[in-house]
């Protein structure tokens, strides 16, 4: 199923010319990684404070693209400069639910809250099932059709809708059905590639 994901290669070769400076700098991954675990944990309690205000929710977009440039930064510092090691292979994976957790839960202040929590729930389901691939075997899967960068897109949409007035909280309402779906049928090709590709 096609993803956001897909693009990550093309935006890695933009990026590719800043990761080798900083590398050369001296920046490690893991620095990077937690600079974006940062960024987001503040944008977050900023959010909180102000109840997801329609000023606060123009960080949302800004922050995701932000992290979508350090995660492509931070992967290409540990495998093309030798920085790889398990504890930044854990940390990274860890820093990323966590920095999704704290800009998506704000969104429960002004939309509703169970269906806010039923999205990050699976959310953390989604990449768990990435994650465990390679436990059976298998590569650590990306499938779509909502992985981490999809997800992004489509907060930092409803961010901007919200914040521009273009959409009421109770219409985007009526989109977090969708994406409860989208994340289950997201966990359910993660894994039925993962068996897949781990069959003899």
């Amino acid at each position: 199923m096609p993803s956001v994901y897909d693009l990550k290669p093309a935006f890695q070769d933009l990026l590719r010319p800043l990761a080798n400076r900083l590398a050369g700098a001296g920046v490690t991954a893991n620095q990077v990684t937690a600079v974006g675990l940062a960024v987001s944990a503040a944008a977050g309690a900023l959010l909180t404070l102000t109840g997801a205000a329609k000023s606060a929710l123009w960080l949302v977009p800004v922050v995701l693209f932000l992290r979508m440039g350090l995660n492509a930064i931070d992967g290409m510092l540990a495998r093309e400069h030798g920085q790889a090691s398990p504890l930044g292979a854990l940390f990274n994976e860890l820093a990323d639910m966590a920095s999704d957790a704290a800009l998506y839960l704000p969104f429960a202040l002004i939309l509703w809250p169970g269906w806010i929590v039923a999205v990050i729930v699976l959310a953390m389901i989604v990449e768990a099932a990435g994650i465990l691939g390679p436990m059976i075997g298998a590569s650590r899967r990306y499938d779509g059709p909502f992985g981490k960068s999809d997800r992004a897109v489509v907060f930092g949409l409803v961010a901007v809708l919200l914040a521009t007035g273009i959409a009421s909280p109770g219409l985007i309402n009526w989109t977090l059905p969708i994406m409860v779906a989208l994340a289950v049928w997201t966990i359910v090709n993660r894994v039925r590639h993962a068996l897949v590709e781990a069959a003899p």
